[in-house]
């Protein structure tokens, strides 16, 4: 879960008397200092650079529901994005094999890497959500899960089963290490929903 933001307050009853050059130095690293303290301060998802955790609405798609039904992705490898596939794919869900995900692009650009913790598996930005498009507009982040093959499946089976990992406040970490763990059992496989959900 994501840290409770805190506050840090640095105070000082008195500088100590000094010369003016020195009393500026003082000043400049009490200045520093709190910099330092109010960034450690912020939660995760304010953060710049490296991991960072945000809550978001996670929502999943496969090739039924696609638009239209395919395993078609708008950025695909193959056209010079800087992403893996080009299809839809539900890797493993390993680092080096991850599921493919949709979202706008101003949102998480093509190829950023994520890791949903409810499901313990890794997935790769390669498509767009119209949904997704139109939540970000609204300063919401939301993103759409790729789940099942590349062809058609029983779509009620598909449909349950992607309302089955759907969360509202589902904890996602954005540019994970790789060293996470990882529950491989695929999302959805012979047209029965196999996903394995946590709920810690």
């Amino acid at each position: 879960n994501q840290p409770e933001p805190h506050q840090n307050t640095i105070s000082f009853l008195q500088l100590p008397h000094t010369k003016p050059q020195k009393r500026m130095k003082v000043v400049i690293i009490i200045a520093l200092m709190a910099a330092v303290a109010s960034a450690l301060s912020l939660p995760n998802s304010n953060r710049l650079g490296g991991a960072w955790n945000q809550t978001m609405q996670t929502t999943s798609y496969g090739y039924d529901d696609n638009t239209p039904p395919s395993a078609e992705i708008a950025y695909p490898q193959n056209a010079g994005y800087p992403t893996i596939h080009n299809l839809a794919t539900e890797g493993s869900g390993n680092y080096d094999d991850p599921i493919t995900f949709a979202t706008d692009q101003s949102e998480f650009a093509p190829g950023t890497m994520v890791y949903v913790w409810h499901l313990r598996k890794y997935f790769i930005m390669e498509d767009d959500c119209t949904q997704c498009d139109s939540d970000w507009g609204n300063g919401q982040y939301h993103i759409d899960l790729w789940m099942g093959p590349q062809y058609w499946s029983d779509q009620d089976a598909l449909n349950d089963c992607e309302g089955s990992i759907t969360m509202s406040n589902a904890v996602v970490t954005i540019n994970p290490d790789n060293w996470y763990d990882v529950e491989t059992t695929p999302l959805f496989s012979n047209n029965q929903c196999t996903a394995v959900i946590f709920s810690d």
